[in-house]
């Protein structure tokens, strides 16, 4: 055998081998694959792919729900003169440290931490205001006119217990204000998370509190402390460790078993200044004239060592979760943040909503609404229109029609990769679509298409040229 056909045989066979292991890789037995919820898990034959726990796709079910929460949240961003940020996923280590603190759950247990290949710690960013503060900092934002205004919308990571509504990647959309010490400030974001929310037709009530100044709390430290002291034997482990390493984290406490205790401690109200009261007494006055909800809630101090004065969450009101309800949102002022970063003194006032969570309350209301049309016929959505196409011919003519269509401000709904007409109207009458337009082989030849009256089928034949006209004076009926 010559060299060049032993050559040819030794690639056949190393390709032969590669075959038989990508082959027995497929066939590996079952992979677990984590459910939607994260609360329990669904076997399937894995084909050698893993989605890692925590983590989640968006599916094109989906879809339109994000890009709606991600269209609000723009607009209300815009009408309230905020500018749009983004800030790297991977920072260093040490500015969460400093500015969350140590101490938190954040720091301690769930930042994605590691040594990149020059030997400096960084992490996956678990929250964006850190980020926003170094931003400000960095590139001399105190030297802009202030306020300086920012939203921002993007993945967070935390090593979290995966469950419902809770990922390891999550998203946020938060707001940010520096440069101002004023309750009104502080009045606007929370009203902004709140109209937020409301735009997407969920109802909510802010939960409100004060946890006062640095000297405010030092002084509520001292009798907070002692009254854990004389109950430590009724707390969970880790508020054990809390009260030496931190006290005020205690209070963010959510173990079932540490909740009598936490109702009966020391209000942090009661040992706040004359004018740290005074500020809060502002803030509320602000939201009552702008109709925000809310109730003031004692032990809400946030999870976060860099807030001060004001604190608040957002929670659904109208609907009701399996477990106990978890806030979809939340914020307050942190004034000595960029200071303690390394910045100039600079007040600041900031709120952050979990996406993750919007989202599944907004599939519960879907849920609860598709109940609610099984039961009641709807009336036909006269501004919805559906594009039909029957044959090859039309098809091809298709795209045409829906991007001249869509140049003019109407919007057709349409399945091109569907063949069958009959499928296609199907498809109109789940959309609730009043005006169905059809495109066949003898349309085509003719310039013309034809409209038809989803409700009464009576159909009309139109000009293609005065398709737009036509469409507009259904609309206006």
């Amino acid at each position: 055998m010559t060299a060049k056909k032993e050559k040819k045989e030794k690639r056949k066979r190393l390709i032969k081998k590669e075959k038989k292991a990508v082959e027995k890789s497929v066939d590996e037995p079952r992979h677990v694959v984590h459910s939607e919820d994260q609360s329990e898990t669904v076997t399937k034959k894995g084909k050698g792919l893993v989605l890692l726990r925590g983590m989640k796709d968006i599916l094109p079910k989906d879809g339109e729900m994000w890009c709606k929460m991600r269209r609000i949240a723009e607009q209300i961003a815009s009408a309230y003169n905020f500018s749009y940020i983004e800030t790297p996923v991977l920072e260093d280590a040490g500015l969460f440290i400093r500015s969350i603190g140590r101490g938190t759950d954040v720091v301690d247990k769930e930042m994605y931490v590691f040594e990149d290949q020059d030997g400096g710690k960084i992490c996956l960013r678990p929250e964006a205001t850190a980020s926003a503060v170094r931003s400000y900092i960095y590139h001399g934002m105190h030297t802009y006119s202030q306020p300086v205004k920012m939203w921002y919308w993007g993945s967070m990571f935390r090593h979290d217990r995966p469950q419902a509504g809770r990922y390891r990647e999550f998203h946020q959309f938060g707001c940010e204000n520096f440069g101002v010490h004023d309750p009104v400030v502080d009045a606007e974001l929370i009203a902004v998370a709140y109209n937020f929310l409301r735009d997407l037709g969920i109802k909510s009530v802010v939960h409100l509190n004060s946890i006062g100044t640095l000297e405010d709390r030092q002084n509520y430290l001292i009798e907070l402390t002692g009254y854990l002291r004389t109950k430590r034997g009724y707390l969970c482990q880790d508020c054990k460790k809390r009260i030496v390493k931190n006290p005020l984290r205690v209070l963010d406490c959510k173990n079932e078993q540490c909740q009598p205790i936490l109702e009966e401690a020391p209000q942090i109200i009661d040992w706040l200044g004359t004018a740290s009261k005074n500020y809060f007494m502002k803030v509320l006055e602000y939201l009552d004239e702008a109709d925000v909800p809310y109730m003031l809630r004692s032990t809400l101090v946030r999870g976060l060592d860099y807030y001060t004065e004001t604190v608040f969450e957002l929670y659904a009101e109208d609907v009701v979760e399996e477990k106990a309800q978890s806030a979809l949102g939340g914020g307050g002022r942190y004034d000595l943040l960029v200071e303690q970063m390394g910045g100039q003194p600079t007040p600041a006032c900031g709120f952050a909503i979990g996406l993750e969570r919007v989202a599944s309350v907004l599939r519960k209301k879907a849920e609860q609404e598709s109940q609610e049309q099984k039961d009641a016929k709807l009336p036909l959505e006269k501004n919805t229109v559906y594009f039909a196409h029957l044959g090859e011919q039309a098809r091809q003519k298709a795209l045409k029609i829906i991007e001249n269509l869509r140049r003019s401000g109407i919007i057709l709904h349409h399945n091109l990769g569907k063949g069958a007409l009959k499928a296609q109207l199907e498809q109109a009458n789940k959309l609730r679509a009043a005006y169905a337009l059809i495109l066949g082989q003898k349309e085509v030849q003719d310039g013309t298409i034809i409209i038809r009256d989803m409700e009464s089928g009576i159909q009309e034949i139109v000009d293609q040229k005065k398709l737009k006209a036509a469409i507009e004076k259904k609309r206006e009926v």
